[in-house]
This record gives structure tokens, sequence and C-alpha cells, in this order.
């Protein structure tokens, strides 16, 4: 009897690869990525360069089409999304307290991450020095090429912010996609909501359900792009970065992802001692959002999935994912404010300016200040460390130093984002379930 030349192990690796691939949203996005990487380093000029530049860059917009379709999917519900679910997050608590109880966490907690995330990236960079491997001839090369365009700075006086905290003008605040506003707006809405009678408060939960389905639905259409959005950003990014920029600029990225793999092994830290959750199991649970993430450098885009996730992977109760993740989103930026910190120094490293520690003391307080409510869409945190980096003596053109390289770091911050979001959404849920559990003071 002859056997098959196949072995019965192989043929099973590929039913496994080919149910991988058909169901699983990770796996699709892990390829497209590999893919992506490929065929753009491949176009690129430092990479292979298969066809003329011009020709390069317009095929690289071709392949991004399906990616910016996606975020603009997104884009367009994710305001009726974070309106519906914050309210709903609040208004379907198990009492009327949850808010309290919630509020009196949360906050704290984003303000101390965030300055985690802040001290960790300071260290790291009067540590490892990164701006000193940058030779001054390869910086004004740099400025001479990639030179942006001029940023305009916010001088509203911090009475002026404070007042604009509260949306005056909801549609405005819409229009604008003001996403803190926003968020403010849906946490007024949920308390009036509570504060009055359920009856009354009915055909408007009603309203923000339906509503929310409808956002889900669009998304779900957006997520059948997601793997060719993938594969589509990730090619128009090589095309466009190269091999050159990330070897010119290797010290200074490297900083940064050590700085956000340091910031990720503290979340995995909370998450076994706050969350009692096994720090591999957690990784597991959140991979498809952290891909998403990387490829998308959207934690709007990814909001949703991040939900999902939380609810179904990590076991969270609705109401919490629905309030925590929509609101870090939106002002629990802490890979930002480590790439913001750690992208200034380095500029004052590279342009000879001595930061005393007072300075950096202010410098680390305004970059928690500045990622706090900054929006969640790709590329932002470079027109937030402009307005930083000015306050401390480095020429607005500075920023072409590290603009080149920039989309890189975004997708690597924009990961550790959405799982500092996910950390938040464990340890509150944790915390709010011994404090449902006390017994009551007699």
């Amino acid at each position: 009897m002859t056997k098959s030349l196949t072995p019965l192990g192989t043929n099973r690796l590929f039913e496994r690869l080919d149910y991988l691939i058909r169901t699983k949203l990770w796996a699709q996005i892990l390829i497209a990525m590999v893919l992506g990487v490929a065929v753009g380093l491949s176009l690129s000029p430092s990479g292979g360069q298969l066809v003329e530049v011009a020709l390069a860059s317009t095929i690289a917009s071709w392949l991004a089409l399906p990616g910016r379709l996606f975020l603009a999917l997104i884009q367009m519900v994710v305001i009726p999304l974070v309106l519906t679910s914050i309210v709903l997050g609040i208004a379907s608590g198990e009492n009327s307290d949850f808010l309290r109880r919630i509020g009196m966490r949360i906050a704290p907690y984003f303000v101390l991450t965030t300055i985690v995330a802040v001290l960790i990236g300071s260290s790291l960079a009067l540590w490892l020095q990164p701006g000193q491997y940058i030779e001054p001839n390869v910086s004004n090369a740099y400025l001479t090429v990639t030179a942006p365009k001029a940023v305009e700075i916010d001088t509203t006086k911090l009475e002026d912010k404070i007042v604009n905290i509260i949306p005056a003008n909801p549609t405005s605040a819409i229009m604008q996609r003001s996403m803190f506003q926003v968020v403010v707006l849906a946490i007024l809405m949920a308390v009036a909501l509570v504060s009055i009678k359920p009856e009354r408060a009915k055909p408007v939960i009603d309203l923000c359900v339906s509503m929310q389905d409808i956002s889900m639905k669009v998304v779900s259409w957006a997520m059948a792009l997601a793997p060719i959005a993938v594969f589509g950003l990730l090619a128009q990014v090589c095309v466009e970065s190269g091999v050159d920029a990330l070897l010119g600029m290797s010290a200074y990225i490297g900083t940064v992802l050590l700085g956000l793999f340091l910031l990720l092994v503290f979340y995995l830290l909370v998450v076994a001692i706050f969350g009692a959750k096994n720090p591999l199991q957690f990784l597991n649970s959140i991979r498809e959002a952290q891909l998403l993430a990387f490829s998308t450098s959207s934690s709007a885009a990814v909001m949703p999935l991040s939900m999902k996730s939380a609810e179904e992977n990590l076991h969270v109760s609705k109401p919490v994912a629905q309030f925590v993740i929509p609101l870090g989103a939106t002002v629990n930026m802490d890979g930002t404010a480590l790439y913001q910190v750690i992208a200034a120094v380095f500029l004052t490293q590279v342009y000879g300016i001595d930061l005393s520690l007072g300075q950096l003391s202010l410098l680390a307080a305004t970059t928690v200040g500045a990622s706090i409510g900054s929006p969640s869409t790709p590329g932002v945190g470079i027109v937030i460390l402009a307005t930083i980096v000015q306050g401390i003596g480095v020429p607005a053109e500075g920023i072409a130093l590290i603009l080149g390289v920039d989309r890189i770091l975004d997708m690597a911050r924009t990961a550790v984002n959405v799982s500092g979001d996910l950390t938040a959404s464990v340890v509150m849920e944790k915390w709010l379930h011994k404090d449902l559990h006390k017994p009551s003071a007699s």
C-alpha cells in the first residue's frame, strides 16, 4: 500500500493557514503588512526602484486609495460612535453613581500613566543621547530637502482654553471634529439622562442605541477593506520613506521604539498586578486591535475593534468598555506623550541646546498637557510637537529632521496608545467589580 507523498501534518498546516486567512482579521492584517512593506521597498529609490520615481509615487497613491477610503468611512461615524458609546456607557451603568465611581478612578489613572510615559521618554533620551549621532551636515541636508510648511502656533490663553472645554456650540464642535469637546458633551448629556426620570430618558437612550447600531454596521463594512487598506497604506509609507531615512535616523528611531516597548511592558505589569490577568493572554486578546492601530496610525479607526476586544476577549462589562475606550482614544495618549518628549530632547541635542532641570520639567508638563485631548488621527503628533519645541528654542524648521520617519513612529505609538486604552478598561473593570462587592458599612 502506497502512502501519500504529502505528509498529513503538511496538509493540516495548509488547512490551518487557509482557515486563519479566511477567518482571522489579525492574520489577514499581518500578511497585508508584510506584502505592503515588500512592495513599497521594491518601488522606493533606496530599495529596488523597479520603476521611475514619479511613476512609483503615482502607484503608491493608488495603492493607498483603499486605505484612505477605510479611514474616511471610520471618520464618518467616529463622532456619533463616541457620543453614543459614552452616553450608553454611563446611562446603562449598574447604578446611578456609576459615573462618580469610574470618574474618580479613570481621571487620575490616565494622568499617572501619562506621567510614567513622559518619565520613561525623558530618561531614555537623556541617557542614550540620540541627537549626538546626527552630524551637522546630515541635519542641514534634511532641512534643505524636507523642510515643512510653517506650523501655526496656538496662542490661546490658558483661561480661554479652560472655557473652551465646554462646547458652547455643539454643532461647531462636531463640525471641527474637536474630540475633547465631543467627549465633554457626551458626558454632560449622560449625566443629565441619569438625573431625570427613566421614562423621560428612555427615548433618547433608544435613539443612542439605534445610532450606535448604525455606526457599527458602517464600521463592519469598513473592516472588510481593512487588509487591503493596510497593504496600500504601508506600501505608500515605504515608497515615501525608503531605507535611507530609517538608517540615517536609526539612533532616534531606536530610542523611541525602546521607550514604547518599555511603556508596553509597564502596561503588562499593570494588567498583571491591578487587573489580575495573564499578560501573555492579554496580548493575545488585543493583537487584532494592535495590528490595525499600527497599520492605520489612528486610534479612532481602531476604537470599534478595541471595544469589541474589551467586551468579547477581555470580558470587560459593556458600560465600562463603552465609557473607557472612547474616552481613552481622546485623552489617553501615553505613546504620543513619550514620543513627543524624546523628539523634543533629541532636537535640543541636535541643535546644541542645553536644558536646565526647570526647562526639562516644564517640557515634561507641557507634553503631558498637550497629549491629553489631542485628536486621534494620523500625523497629529508632529503638529503638537512643533508647538512644544519652539518654546524651548528649537527652530520650527527642525521638525523637518524627524518628519521623514514620523509615519513609522506614528504607527508604533498608536499601537501603544490603543494598548493603553485596553489596559485601562481591564483595570477599571477589576476596580469597579471589587467596589460593587464591598460589604456595606453597618
